[in-house]
């Protein structure tokens, strides 16, 4: 038997630059001009490759762009246009892009480096689950050997590739030396420690160190995290990138024992999970507005939890200057309300203006009036007053072009309480996959910490009585929330089981949940499909939220009597 052959080197060194960017699905010359930046600083810091996260090209997840011929022309023209630009000497690149070939459309990671493209490789096992479909656009490629960059066999397994064993068995079988792995991995709850362990066992299964390059930034309801990091053949950290930031981190591996080992790294401590999801909420608000040009946001400020939240969130993701709130008061708002919403503006130091809205609510009730007669009041005359706010923040939008950023919770819109074309109105709204406790518990964190990448003001931006005071709608006389819902930690506690992990009712029930309540909840979630399906996009959090995650037929009648 023959032995098997040394790992080569470049003189058994290679700087590796990790480029953590944040390209704009459908920008070709941006995010080309991003890659390039990247090169040009790599080079300066010499870089030997920089690696580049997954789809870069053309953005992640372009969706069904990739559909059009044009489209995909133009992201492999970039693509030959920067291979072409490394004849200059300075570093190789792995960059992602659509690509075609022999008439199938792949999603490729390709690797550019003296003046050519030298190798590409095409991602194996696509995902089609949650919020990834990419077997509806991609074809899947063949299991890839690796690539050779300058004397040093690389194998590129791309994002899900190393989410199962075959890819990156395939490549440690046919002579890689290090997997370097171009990622487009969507936030939620903690999912960096569910990429780590995948990590950790693909260098388990191999022998072979491992480098995990992820995206940053929104895309409309996904939030990429960064984090990128890597593993050492011995499953040792080798360094660790941080979360919600762009960067370009260099990394020094040289070749010791056969085995490529990184002795210098940048070592990032990463977010607890409450300042996670308080930073995901942000990015993905400022790259909504942002990538989509527009120059503020909007939205009323009723005093309330769950809007002193957002406009914390606006702030904190756009700067005070670029944030206007509006108080909407009736006669069922009440002084504290009011006090309460002019705090938290004042807090922030948002621009923020009272507009009544007995006149539009009492005219509607009135030309109203003869086809209601002989009904009862009820909750139609309710949601009056939250459709009369609509139409006023939509017509501040529609004047002053900021996008009306709504404020309904997890918890709200599962059992239909929000209100069609009135507090539902809006472009994007940052805690739409947040639990009403999980909005309390971030009010509270926010008031007490502040990261680095927030725009917002140090200390209290939700004032306590906000947080304390008991929660309510104000639309009718002393109305609370726990009129018509069991308390919030119940309440989403069942919405969890029944949502996030699909649970049959007697499960939910032996948890100590009341049979009839849980039926109850059920029913309700099922029948506020419909609003769901009108809703604006908003940040995924949780495992499974309502949109991507979870998509549920309007039309329903089974409910579950195990």
């Amino acid at each position: 038997m023959t032995s098997a052959p040394k790992p080569s080197a470049i003189n058994g060194q290679l700087r590796l630059g990790i480029a953590q960017l944040n390209p704009i699905v459908g920008d070709i010359a941006g995010n080309s001009e991003l890659i390039r930046r990247s090169r040009a600083e790599a080079e300066q810091n010499g870089a030997h490759l920089v690696l580049c996260p997954e789809l870069a090209v053309s953005g992640y997840p372009p969706e069904d762009l990739v559909l059009k011929p044009a489209f995909v022309d133009q992201c492999m023209e970039a693509v030959e246009e920067l291979a072409k630009e490394t004849a200059d000497g300075g570093p190789g690149m792995i960059i992602g892009a659509p690509w075609l070939f022999d008439g199938k459309l792949y999603n490729a990671a390709i690797l550019i480096d003296g003046g050519k493209i030298q190798a590409v490789r095409y991602k194996t096992d696509l995902p089609n689950y949650g919020v990834f479909d990419e077997k509806r656009v991609f074809a899947a490629g063949p299991l890839p050997g690796p690539v050779d960059f300058r004397g040093v066999r690389i194998g590129v397994p791309i994002c899900e590739d190393i989410w199962n064993d075959e890819v990156c068995e395939c490549l440690a079988e046919t002579g890689a030396e290090i997997l370097l792995v171009p990622n487009g991995s969507p936030y939620w709850e903690n999912k960096a420690e569910e990429r780590l362990q995948v990590a950790v066992a693909r260098v388990v299964e191999s022998g072979l160190p491992l480098v995990f390059c992820n995206q940053f930034g929104g895309q409309d309801e996904l939030v990429f995290d960064g984090g990128s990091f890597g593993l050492q053949a011995d499953r040792t950290l080798a360094f660790q990138m941080p979360q919600f930031e762009t960067g370009l981190a260099y990394t020094d591996w040289v070749l010791n024992d056969e085995t490529w080992v990184c002795e210098c790294g940048p070592v990032t401590v990463l977010p607890d999970l409450d300042e996670a999801n308080w930073n995901a909420c942000v990015v993905g608000l400022r790259d909504y507005v942002l990538k989509n040009g527009f120059p503020g946001v909007t939205l009323g400020l009723s005093g309330g939890i769950d809007s002193a939240v957002v406009a914390a969130m606006a702030v904190d993701a756009l700067g005070a200057d670029k944030v206007h709130a509006i108080m909407m008061p009736y006669r069922y708002t009440s002084e504290e309300s009011i006090k309460d919403a002019a705090d938290c503006a004042a807090a922030l130091g948002i621009r923020f203006d009272t507009i009544p809205i007995a006149e539009p609510v009492e005219a509607f009730t009135k030309v109203l009036a003869p086809v209601f007669s002989g009904r009862a009041a009820d909750t139609t005359e309710e949601n009056l007053q939250a459709r009369s706010r609509g139409v006023i923040l939509m017509a501040i939008s529609n004047k002053f072009g900021y996008m009306v950023v709504t404020t309904g919770n997890k918890s709200e819109m599962s059992v239909g309480y929000a209100t069609l074309y009135g507090d539902m109105n809006g472009g994007y709204n940052p805690i739409k996959d947040l639990y009403k406790t999980q909005v309390y518990d971030l009010a509270d964190w926010r008031n007490k910490n502040r990261s680095d990448c927030l725009m917002g003001p140090e200390g209290e931006v939700v004032p306590n009585n906000i947080i304390t005071k008991v929660p309510s709608a104000e639309l009718r006389e002393n109305q609370t929330d726990q009129d018509s819902l069991p308390p919030y930690d119940q309440l989403d506690d069942i919405l969890s089981c029944l949502v996030e992990q699909e649970m049959a009712v007697r499960d939910i029930e032996k948890r100590g949940h009341d049979r009839e309540l849980i039926h109850r909840i059920e029913h309700l979630l099922y029948i506020a499909e419909y609003k769901r399906r009108q809703a604006p996009p908003g940040v995924k959090i949780t495992a499974r939220n309502f949109g991507r995650d979870r998509r549920y037929p309007i039309t329903n009648r089974f409910r579950d009597r195990s």
